[in-house]
């Protein structure tokens, strides 16, 4: 897997993928940037809400759970020191449809985030995780 990434200008730098995708990031007016894109540390939150979403989708589909939408809320907490890393993340699904039975979502959703989920665990950082079933 590849991504490269180059300057623009002031803050702004442009990646594309070997999938064929590519996407801006940029800082914040007060840090130097326009604000044209987002942080690269949104993208990171983002790709872990991604990447377990992802593997639930897949699993509860495995499961035959009559899935209807999976939202992600994701947030994470930074060390006051430089590098600045994520020291804890939050991330709270809400999964709906009709007729989901919960031991196999609370199940989905413990392989995602202990097991498979790559972002995930390549982070040094503490995870807590919930979730909310809502029938539609």
């Amino acid at each position: 897997m590849r991504v490269d990434v180059s300057w623009v200008e002031g803050m702004e730098f442009r990646s594309s993928a070997d999938s064929g995708h590519s996407w801006n990031m940029d800082a914040s007016v007060e840090a130097g940037g326009n604000n044209l894109g987002p942080r690269p540390t949104e993208l990171l939150l983002s790709a872990i809400g991604g990447c377990t979403g992802i593997d639930i989708v897949s699993i509860l589909q495995k499961m035959q759970q009559p899935l209807a939408g999976l939202r992600v809320e994701v947030s994470g907490e930074r060390a006051e020191e430089h590098p600045r890393r994520f020291v804890h993340i939050t991330l709270r699904y809400i999964v709906s449809g009709k007729g989901l039975t919960e031991d196999r979502v609370a199940r989905a959703v413990q392989l995602s985030t202990e097991k498979y989920c790559s972002v995930l665990h390549s982070l040094n950082a503490k995870v807590d995780y919930s979730y909310e079933i809502v029938e539609e």
